[in-house]
């Protein structure tokens, strides 16, 4: 017989682990399952070990550049990639061991290592990685939060050469001589930029004719051009077709492009081309669970799968790919099912940023979805160089711009490259989700001298969007 519990957690993400604890703590006889390391995507092999080669990376650019504030730094900088490496597994280590402590502590709840797959709607067999049968479990609630991975393309000879995934990458000790990367958006040149300041060379391979291409091209070429001042080389409107060791260098590839384009070689290749809902092993066909064409589970606005009784959260349900819209399905569960609340996914307003150096950071629509939506309304664009902060900085790259409606005075989208644009982009996320009307911040007193300071100054220069 299964042994029986009130409610299943499968996956210990951000989204999964708070939950798990909330469940247990509800009085729900509760069980999380993980069959890796505690944490998910974003303690292990995203946003902590990224974030914190970001660090590094800004560190050894800050010295390279401090003779320009009149700061003397000595000899020239060089990066010391594994201690680099070093300093991030620490960090890891402190966040996935506080995780499954959190977790091992909480009255009520289970914790499970192995692999969890339906056998029905509300059974589950846990295995480990031998295959052998562990558990049967049974709960009249289940929740997926199991993540995604890297997708890498079926390249010809991709079986013959050595290549790196956003997540092996990270365990490289020896900075790579030529690092090329395969792909445009955010993982992408989050670590092209980050290799370059090592002391890389980077060169990033496009499929399209820009970077980014669900920003506003304004944006994507004001990334483009930051990095491109850093020293990462681009290639446009290429596609690889074919890997091949590289016939002289040990370990070293080759890679082929159609259209008579000339073969590159690097001594290292990252592919960051996408990634898979970790879906296809979970036998949701046994529980006649739901998915679309590319394996994401289907939800509703609630986050309820086709199945009563169990929810996916996190980025296996297709409504959004960061830890804090994992955190945000969470507290959506959480609210509709614990605290008598009525919240939707649905009327969450979408927001990101994307950790180059500066950062770009977006909320709501962009300029080309508000053109297209055929509506009235105002616009307004302001350089980084008009912000005091950014100018006793150094570091005046990039612009904000902000779009409202021209009738409701509502804000639709706003984005801001530029230092702490990450930071100051919550000005905008507070005051739509609150939906008061622009002219709210606009008047609002800001503190000087900040970043935020020029978003009511922004809003002065609204004008009809042509």
């Amino acid at each position: 017989m299964p042994q029986h519990f009130d409610a299943v957690v499968i996956g210990t993400g951000q989204g999964g682990s708070p939950l798990a604890v909330r469940l247990a703590q509800s009085g729900r006889r509760t069980a999380v399952i993980e069959r890796a390391e505690f944490g998910g995507t974003c303690v292990n092999v995203g946003c902590t070990p990224t974030k914190s080669y970001v660090a590094s990376a800004r560190a050894a650019h800050v010295a390279r550049h401090a003779a320009e504030l009149g700061v003397r730094v000595g000899g020239p900088v060089s990066v010391d990639l594994a201690a680099v490496k070093a300093r991030k597994d620490q960090i890891i280590g402190q966040s996935r061991s506080g995780v499954e402590k959190w977790l091992r502590g909480t009255r009520n709840l289970t914790v499970l290592n192995g692999h969890a797959r339906f056998t029905g709607a509300h059974t589950l067999a846990i295995t480990g990685f031998d295959g052998q049968l562990l558990e049967e479990l049974s709960a009249g609630e289940i929740f997926i939060n199991t993540g995604t991975r890297a997708v890498v393309p079926p390249l010809e000879g991709i079986q013959r050469i050595p290549y790196y995934t956003n997540s092996t990458l990270l365990e490289l000790a020896e900075l790579p001589g030529h690092l090329a990367i395969v792909g445009g958006s955010y993982i992408a040149l989050e670590f092209a930029q980050v290799f370059r300041r090592f002391g890389s060379r980077v060169t990033v391979l496009v499929r399209g004719e820009r970077v980014l291409n669900r920003e506003d091209a304004d944006f994507s070429e004001s990334v483009r051009k930051v990095l491109a001042g850093d020293g990462v080389e681009f290639q446009f409107g290429v596609q690889p077709t074919r890997v091949e060791p590289h016939p002289h260098r040990a370990n070293e590839v080759c890679i082929g492009f159609e259209q008579n384009i000339p073969a590159l070689e690097a001594s290292h290749l990252l592919f960051a081309t996408g990634r898979r809902p970790n879906t296809d092993d979970l036998g949701l066909e046994a529980a006649g669970i739901e998915t679309d064409g590319h394996g994401m589970i289907s939800v509703d606005g609630q986050l309820r799968t086709s199945v009563p009784g169990v929810w996916a959260i996190g980025d296996v349900n297709g409504r959004g790919a960061f830890t804090h819209t994992s955190y945000d399905d969470y507290q959506i569960v959480a609210a509709n099912l614990l605290d008598g609340a009525a919240r939707s996914v649905d009327t969450r307003i979408m927001a990101y940023a994307v950790f180059v150096d500066p950062p770009l950071a977006r909320v709501g629509m962009s300029e080309d979805e508000v053109r297209r939506s055929g509506r009235d309304a105002l616009i307004a664009t302001m350089p980084m160089s008009r912000v005091g902060r950014a100018r006793e900085r150094g570091e005046t790259d990039g612009f904000m711009k902000v779009l409202a409606d021209a009738h409701s005075k509502q804000i639709l989208g706003a984005a801001i490259h530029g230092t702490e644009g990450d930071e100051a982009i919550h000005t905008f996320i507070d005051i739509m989700t609150a939906g008061a009307p622009y002219p709210t911040l606009q008047f609002a007193m800001h503190v000087h001298p900040t970043i935020s300071e020029l978003v009511p100054t922004l809003l002065d220069g609204l004008e009809p969007m042509q």
